[in-house]
């Protein structure tokens, strides 16, 4: 038995999370699929921009199914962890912008 809060048998499990919620399960699944279709994107683009969001928000599970269809896509390593580093740097980028509330705040209360 492992000791982790994420369990990657989960994963599998995420077609049923209508068990308890079927009406909103539906909509949600009608919408995803509708999302991950083709459109002005790929699929394939998609699934990379998937990917990046995955690490983004930092939910593995979604790490997990993205990186497969990334690959199963066509991506290389190296265009996988390209697109971690680019969520990694907007992420970051964000954290820091905020710093701007900060020295604002700073500045407000130090006058």
């Amino acid at each position: 038995m492992s000791n982790h809060y994420y369990n990657e048998e989960d994963l599998n499990k995420f077609g049923k999370i209508g068990e308890f919620q079927k009406p909103l399960a539906d909509k949600f699944f009608s919408w995803y699929n509708e999302v991950f279709g083709e459109g002005a994107l790929t699929a394939k683009e998609k699934s990379l921009i998937a990917l990046a969001v995955a690490h983004a928000v930092q939910c593995p599970y979604c790490i997990d199914a993205y990186t497969s269809s990334s690959y199963e896509k066509g991506y290389s390593d190296a265009q996988l962890m390209e697109a971690v580093h680019v969520a990694a740097a907007i992420k970051g980028g964000a954290a820091l912008v905020h710093g701007v509330q900060m020295m604002n705040k700073v500045k407000e209360i130090s006058m």
